[in-house]
């Protein structure tokens, strides 16, 4: 009875070292990318300025001082078209109101500059290229739907699916791999 039992378990683990295994080997390039750029957005902010720019003090942090948003993003365009690029997109992808920082950033949806705007003045602040955006981009799939032009991000969603499923199966059969041994020694 014993050596069936130790023979069952002994299955069990084969199973899954043939399923860790594989997992593993099928999708690296993937865990690559993600650990890489998941550690490059935890050090984002303690980049020195490499991959996320500081922000920086506009004048007032009183929003009664503030030009109106309207009027803000003709800023940013202007300054975007004036001093980076005439051919740049100027769809908005986010606006960044940092009322304690008296700032403003603009973020567009097709390409990786930014804009840091004086929210009393108007006056530019800072232009940045957001490396930061292009890793997170990386980093969760979403690349692949902005490089095939898909809508609602079905490569993202699938992408981090099969990958959240990976790292379920992972974490399962490595836990077992580990504690199997273990219990067969124990039954011993």
């Amino acid at each position: 009875m014993a050596v069936k039992k130790r023979q069952k378990q002994a299955k069990w683990l084969r199973r899954f070292r043939k399923i860790h295994r594989a997992t593993g080997a099928a999708l690296f390039i993937f865990f690559f990318f993600i650990s890489v750029t998941g550690l490059l957005l935890g050090w984002k902010k303690h980049s020195g300025g490499l991959i996320l720019s500081k922000s920086y003090q506009g004048t007032s942090t009183d929003l009664a001082d503030w030009l109106p948003l309207d009027s803000l993003q003709v800023l940013a365009n202007t300054y975007l078209m004036d001093n980076v690029s005439h051919n740049l997109s100027t769809e908005i992808d986010r606006i960044d109101i940092r009322k304690d920082k008296g700032m403003v950033k603009f973020t567009y949806t097709d390409h990786i500059w930014g804009l840091q705007l004086d929210g009393t003045t108007g006056k530019l602040l800072h232009t940045e290229k957001r490396y930061s955006d292009f890793i997170e981009r990386i980093h969760d799939g979403s690349i692949l739907d902005q490089y095939l032009g898909t809508s609602n991000n079905p490569l993202k969603v699938l992408y981090t699916s099969i990958m959240g499923v990976a790292l379920l199966i992972f974490t399962i059969t490595g836990f077992w791999l580990w504690y199997g041994p273990k219990r067969m020694r124990r039954n011993n």
